[in-house]
């Protein structure tokens, strides 16, 4: 940080040329003019992601409060609103765990084939959700591969469960707990893990009191981009669910039959609760990251 500073001082100091003027330097300014570019970000932002945003609280403006807290407090929409937050989040918690051991293994090991794996980490994010929801089910239905199995030992088909569900949140939330994790871990000091072993701790200590502090802000936030897109998820899931009103159905889904039975002022209310929820954890997880970054920063 003291070298940010020093640098930045520098490019604001004036040069003095041999006539005595002064000039100074902006050799440091990649794109020109602050003001240009955060008029061009906030329009951009604007037409992207506020504007659209705002259309739905718009939408509920001709919804009362007593309407709006009627609507969002059916059972029905709450059991939805109970089926998407416990799957996304026990889907997230075993992303958190097998996304650090995948990042580990890309990190910490060579091997024959890195590079594919590595590259097929991002396949979720390329593969079309609805595709991805076919595979899965077409793998843990009782006639599938995964399905078949587990229904010959007796624990049966998870297609058309919960357990489906978080299968599908799984795969589409993968990739943000390893790509969040995956760089730091890269950075993290050898020395110390080499200093820590010559003083006599175990591996498991090492993990514990060297490397794990360090990639626990990383954790945390592929943790909450998982949750968050677990939570919004639909074209994976809608497949593998079942889509049963009390027990496997999630609020995307909801939202899709409300909209269907032209029902607009419920999926504009349903919605917007989403959209509050989602909105709190990447609030979470940007304050996560910025007491990260200013620790990194104080060392």
């Amino acid at each position: 940080m003291k070298n940010v500073k020093n640098m930045q001082k520098k490019a604001r100091s004036p040069v003095i040329f041999p006539d005595g003027t002064r000039k100074f330097n902006t050799a440091t300014s990649v794109i020109p003019g602050f003001g240009l570019s955060i008029g061009v970000t906030v329009t951009m932002l604007s037409f992207i992601v506020l504007i659209p945003l705002l259309s739905m609280f718009w939408s509920n403006s001709d919804l009362t409060l007593a309407d709006f807290f009627a609507t969002i407090t059916r059972r029905r929409v709450l059991m939805s609103f109970a089926v998407s937050l416990e799957t996304a989040l026990i889907a997230s918690l075993i992303n958190m765990v097998m996304g650090l051991v995948m990042a580990w293994v890309l990190v910490r090991y060579e091997f024959p084939g890195k590079r594919l794996l590595d590259g097929m980490i991002e396949l979720p994010f390329a593969l079309p959700t609805v595709v991805a929801g076919m595979a899965l089910t077409s793998l843990t239905t009782d006639n599938g591969l995964i399905g078949g199995f587990l229904e010959r030992i007796g624990i049966g088909a998870p297609a058309y469960t919960r357990a489906g569900i978080v299968i599908a949140m799984i795969f589409v939330g993968i990739p943000f707990v390893v790509r969040s994790i995956q760089p730091v871990l890269e950075k993290v000091d050898r020395r110390a893990e080499e200093a820590a072993f010559i003083m006599g701790a175990g591996p498991a200590c090492i993990f514990w009191r060297v490397i794990f502090p360090e990639i626990r802000p990383a954790m945390l936030v592929g943790f909450g981009l998982a949750f968050a897109r677990s939570l919004g998820e639909y074209g994976s899931v809608v497949f593998i669910a079942g889509n049963q009103p009390y027990k496997t159905e999630i609020a995307p889904l909801l939202i899709m039959s409300e909209l269907q039975e032209y029902d607009y002022a419920s999926a504009t209310a349903i919605a917007l609760v989403m959209l509050i929820i989602a909105f709190f954890t990447l609030f979470v997880m940007n304050l996560i990251q910025s007491r990260a970054a200013r620790r990194a920063g104080e060392r």
